[in-house]
C-alpha cells in the first residue's frame, strides 16, 4: 500500500519585542535607578527584564527577542552575554532609540529589524510589569479567534481603575469593544496589563494611519504637523518639535483605533500582575515572583527551617549566620552579610551590604554596601496585598510605603528609620522617619 506522506503544517513564527524604555524615565525609581538601570534592578534573584525574557523562552516559535529602548549600547552588553548563554536558542539584541519614540513609535522606527524573516505575529512586553506573563494562553486566544491582536487584561478595584488603560469587552467572545488611557471617569475595572500580541501586518499599518492623521492634524504643542513625518522616524533630529511628533504610544494612539476593528481580543488574567513603577513597588514584585517560584518549587530558593519562613531567595555568596531569620518574600544578594539574630521580612538586600547582629529590616530595601548598625531597625509599612500603590499618608503627608537605603548609606547602632527614602552615601546616627533623606 502506497502511503502519502502528510505535510506538517508549519508554525506561524513570532517574534517577541521587549520595551525597556530610558534614562530620562527612571526617575520614579531613584534613588535605586542613580546606580541601576532600572530592567536591570534585581527582583527575586534576577533582573527585572529576565523575567520578561523567561517568559517569552516558553512560546516555542521565538527565536529572537529585540530590546527597545534609549538606553546607551553598553549598559546591556553584559545582560545580553549571559542570557544568549543561558537560552542559546534565542537570537537577543538591543536596538537603541536616538531620542524616546514611545511604545508605539519605536517598533515603528525599527519596523525593517523587526519585519526581518518575516514573522506573522509579534509579542511586545513592557518590562516594567510584574505577572505570570501567560503568553501561551493569548497565542491559543489569537489563534482561535484568527485575531488582529490580543491584549493581556487584568481586573483591579474600582477605584484604581483610572489608573490605568481601561479595556471595555465583551464577556462572552472576549472581543475589547472599546479602550481608553487613563479615563477621567469609570469605564471598567478590567485594565491593561502592558502585555500584548499583534498580527504583524496589522499593527504596522496601524502605526502608519496614526502617523498620517497626525499630519492632518491642526498644529499644537503636543503634536505639531509636519511634511513629512513617516521620513522623520529614519534621520535622528535635535529639534524638539520633530523629536515631539515622533512620539507614538500604543495606548494612547493606537489600542483605541484597533478596538473599532472586530478582531481584537483580551486574554483575562487571574494570576498576579503589578507594575514596577517606583523604586518601592521592587518589594511586592519580589514577593509575587519568590511565591511564584515557591509553588513551582523552583531549586533556586533556600528550603524552609527554623529560621527560613518561605520563600526565601539566598545568593550562594551570602553569609547568613544560622540565627538570623529570614522571610517570608526576602531576596538576599550576593556577598550579603546577615549577623546572628537578625530578622529580615518582606524585603531587599543588594549585594554587599551588611546588616549586623539583632538589626530588624521589614518592609525595606537595602542598598549596594550599605551598613545596618546591631538593634537597629529599618521598616516600611505593610500595604495590601491588592494594592498598587506604595505610597501612604503619614501626618498629613503622603510618603513612601517601603523604606529604601541607597547605596553605601549608613544605618548607626540601635537607630530607627521608619518610611524613609534615603539617597546614598548617607549616613542615619538619629532616629527618623517619614522623610526622604537628601
Amino acid at each position: 500500500m502506497l502511503q502519502v506522506p502528510v505535510r506538517e503544517q508549519s508554525q506561524a513564527s513570532t517574534k517577541a519585542v521587549i520595551l525597556v524604555g530610558g534614562p530620562s524615565r527612571g526617575t520614579r525609581f531613584r534613588p535605586l535607578s542613580l546606580d541601576v538601570p532600572k530592567p536591570l534592578f534585581e527582583v527575586a534573584g534576577h533582573p527585572i527584564i529576565h523575567h520578561c525574557l523567561k517568559a517569552v523562552t516558553k512560546v516555542p516559535d521565538v527565536r529572537e527577542v529585540i530590546l527597545v529602548g534609549y538606553y546607551d549600547e553598553s549598559v546591556f552588553r553584559d545582560f545580553i552575554k549571559d542570557a544568549s548563554k543561558e537560552y542559546p536558542q534565542l537570537r537577543i539584541v538591543y536596538l537603541r532609540e536616538y531620542t524616546a519614540l514611545g511604545t508605539a513609535g519605536g517598533l515603528y522606527h525599527f519596523r525593517d529589524a523587526i519585519l526581518k524573516g518575516k514573522p506573522e505575529r509579534l509579542l511586545v512586553l513592557n518590562a516594567d510589569v510584574c505577572c505570570s506573563f501567560p503568553l501561551g494562553e493569548m497565542m491559543k486566544l489569537f489563534e482561535e479567534k484568527d485575531a488582529e491582536a490580543v491584549i493581556l487584561g487584568t481586573r483591579v478595584s474600582n477605584d484604581t481603575a483610572t489608573n490605568f488603560g481601561c479595556i471595555v469587552s465583551d464577556s462572552h467572545t472576549k472581543r475589547v469593544l472599546h479602550y481608553v488611557e487613563k479615563p477621567e471617569s469609570h469605564i471598567s475595572n478590567l485594565i491593561n496589563c502592558g502585555v500584548y500580541l499583534f498580527a504583524t501586518e496589522c499593527i504596522f499599518p496601524a502605526i502608519r494611519s496614526a502617523i498620517k492623521r497626525r499630519t492632518t492634524r491642526p498644529r499644537l504643542l503636543s503634536y505639531p504637523s509636519s511634511d513629512n513625518l513617516e521620513s522623520s522616524f529614519i534621520a535622528a533630529g535635535d529639534d524638539e518639535d520633530a523629536e515631539k511628533s515622533e512620539v507614538l504610544r500604543l495606548e494612547q494612539d493606537i489600542l483605541s483605533d484597533l478596538a473599532d476593528s472586530n478582531r481584537f481580543f483580551v486574554h483575562e488574567t487571574k494570576d498576579f500582575w503589578r507594575q514596577i513603577k517606583t523604586a518601592g513597588s521592587a518589594v511586592p514584585a519580589n514577593a509575587l515572583y519568590l511565591q511564584k517560584a515557591f509553588q513551582a518549587e523552583s531549586s533556586e530558593l533556600t528550603p524552609p527551617s527554623a529560621t527560613i519562613v518561605p520563600p526565601v531567595y539566598i545568593h550562594p555568596t551570602a553569609s547568613v549566620d544560622p540565627t538570623a531569620k529570614l522571610g517570608p518574600n526576602v531576596s538576599i544578594g550576593p556577598r550579603v552579610v546577615i549577623g546572628a539574630g537578625a530578622r529580615v521580612k518582606d524585603s531587599i538586600v543588594l549585594e554587599d551590604a551588611e546588616i549586623r547582629h539583632d538589626a530588624c529590616v521589614m518592609h525595606s530595601i537595602i542598598g549596594w554596601s550599605s551598613r545596618v548598625g546591631a538593634w537597629a531597625r529599618v521598616e516600611g509599612t505593610p500595604i495590601p496585598i491588592g494594592s498598587h500603590s506604595t505610597s501612604i499618608v503619614k501626618q498629613g503627608i503622603k510618603v513612601q510605603s517601603i523604606t529604601i537605603l541607597g547605596k553605601e548609606c549608613g544605618v548607626g547602632e540601635e537607630v530607627r528609620v521608619q518610611n524613609c527614602v534615603c539617597l546614598p552615601y548617607k549616613e542615619l546616627k538619629r532616629d527618623v522617619a517619614n522623610e526622604v533623606i537628601m
